[in-house]
């Protein structure tokens, strides 16, 4: 069974905590999602997967791919043996955007920090890591919709906001470096 750890929960351009990455161990495969300076995969991985190719800090992530001689940051599949990592399309008011759905035998998990519904590809997985809205109803109907797809658990890759300890019923907050099963 796959061991993904939560390699940062930030948005983007957060100060205070590392853009939002999660890397994926399998066997002797190891495959980073996203993330950025301070959440980038190690240097041993053998993927480094985003959800846009052509997003802002994609030169950023080359540079650091490069120095630090990773594969560059792609938007592709990766296969290892029963390991499958699919890039699908998520809806996003920015256009295109994607987000991977990761199996190994019968287990799904869905890598979807940013989109503006949940995807419809997630029905029915055994984990979802998502995003969603800063705080109030919208991330609580957030959760809910993805609680609608029958989705097993739910952790939230975004720091909680201030002042709210709880999270939205059927989720949990993510938790940077955190081990996680499907």
């Amino acid at each position: 069974m796959p061991r993904l750890i939560l390699l940062g929960t930030g948005m983007a351009r957060s100060s205070r905590h590392a853009p939002a990455g999660l890397l994926v161990e399998y066997g002797h495969a190891h495959v980073g999602l996203d993330g950025g300076p301070g959440s980038e995969p190690p240097e041993f991985s053998q993927a480094w997967l985003v959800r846009d190719e052509h997003g802002p800090y994609q030169p950023l992530l080359g540079r650091i791919a490069r120095e630090c001689g990773m594969p560059a940051p792609v938007l592709a599949p990766f296969r290892h043996g029963t390991l499958r990592v699919e890039p699908l399309p998520v809806p996003h008011p920015g256009g295109a955007m994607h987000g991977y759905r990761i199996s190994a035998r019968h287990r799904v998990c869905v890598w979807a920090p940013e989109f503006s519904e949940p995807p419809g590809w997630a029905r029915g997985a055994d984990l979802m890591f998502a995003g969603g809205p800063a705080d109030g109803p919208e991330l609580e109907a957030t959760a809910r919709a993805v609680h609608r797809l029958g989705v097993a658990r739910l952790v939230l890759v975004r720091p909680p906001p201030a002042g709210r300890g709880e999270p939205p019923p059927f989720s949990e907050w993510g938790v940077e470096g955190a081990v996680y099963r499907m």
